[in-house]
């Protein structure tokens, strides 16, 4: 599996000893807010289980430090090999310093020229004014909005659909 770098960070696959990290950021619900209900740790293993084997999925580092920062994946397209969905989730202590931002142009610019994704999607609780912002940041245009489509503990919410075509970084 690859590892990605980035002028500051280091982009890698999961390893077993990532499963502290990766369940204290399933259960922040400050984190999950914007994603899902949090779940049971039974569903969190099986979770971080696939996230081992799981081509594309990276934890973020910085170069200097081992104490991970986030994660970011691409699950690419089963109907339409050229296209991948992408997901990312930066710790709050990192948040407002870039960190999101880089490590998505970095996996965009992988799964462009490594990958041969022709478009990168992403979908966005309307209400996450960050990761809208750190989305535009990185070229990607709004395309869609579901209204009231996606529901977190029985709330719903509008979730808007983001496009970053190939050649348009």
């Amino acid at each position: 599996m690859a590892t990605i770098t980035t002028p500051r960070l280091t982009l890698s696959p999961f390893e077993p000893s990532d499963w502290p990290f990766f369940r204290a950021l399933r259960e922040a619900p400050e984190i999950m807010r914007y994603m899902a209900a949090i779940a049971p740790e039974t569903e969190t293993r099986r979770q971080f289980a696939a996230r081992l084997t799981t081509p594309h999925t990276f934890v973020i580092r910085a170069h200097d430090d081992a104490t991970p920062l986030g994660d970011i994946g691409l699950q690419i397209s089963s109907r339409y090999r050229e296209e991948a969905d992408i997901g990312y989730t930066v710790i709050p202590a990192a948040q407002g310093r870039g960190i999101a931002s880089e490590a998505l142009r970095a996996v965009c610019e992988y799964a462009f020229i490594q990958v041969g994704v022709k478009a990168v999607n992403a979908y966005v609780l309307g209400e996450n004014g960050g990761s809208v912002r750190v989305l535009e940041k990185a070229g990607f245009v709004r395309t869609q909005v579901l209204e009231q489509a996606y529901e977190i503990n029985g709330v719903r919410y509008d979730d808007w659909v983001y496009r970053l075509e190939s050649g348009a970084a």
